[in-house]
């Protein structure tokens, strides 16, 4: 991936709204959904590219880009364990909890610390919480449904 640093956006009509991605030292620090764009953002970006591809059917787990998580590292190990739900698969929140270290699917503190961690995730679609049939997604639901969707969920 491209190592500059900057906001990208482009407008996504399948989502009815931009993607926005925010890029440090060559990583990811943020994907967003907004209504407009910042202003200084540049359409033009790898990344921005794999994104109109998967929308359009492409399978594509992006787990080759780097995603600089600024989350407490609880969290941290629960979106890791997120981001190895494959394209086109789904499992729920006690599942996550029974795979992320340290973590008991039978206590109520650590499903509630997974669902959590699912609405802070900075970076949705790279960090697949739709992939997660009973939690919540960062991204605006509209969106999350139309991610599932094109997966096949």
């Amino acid at each position: 991936m491209d190592d500059t640093a900057g906001i990208y956006a482009r407008e996504v009509p399948f989502l009815d709204r931009y993607v926005q991605l925010g890029i440090a030292q060559g990583r990811v620090i943020s994907v967003s959904f907004p209504d407009a764009p910042d202003g200084d953002a540049d359409e033009e970006h790898e990344l921005l590219d794999r994104i109109d591809a998967y929308l359009e059917g492409v399978e594509e787990d992006f787990t080759d880009i780097t995603v600089a998580l600024t989350v407490p590292t609880d969290q941290r190990n629960v979106l890791e364990t997120v981001r190895g739900i494959p394209y086109g698969s789904q499992i729920g929140v006690e599942k996550i909890a029974q795979m992320a270290a340290g973590l008991d699917p039978e206590d109520d503190g650590d499903r509630r610390l997974v669902r959590e961690a699912l609405q802070a995730n900075p970076t949705p679609l790279l960090i697949p919480d739709h992939r997660v049939r009973d939690g919540p997604s960062a991204a605006p639901a509209d969106v999350a449904q139309k991610l599932r969707s094109v997966e096949g969920l």
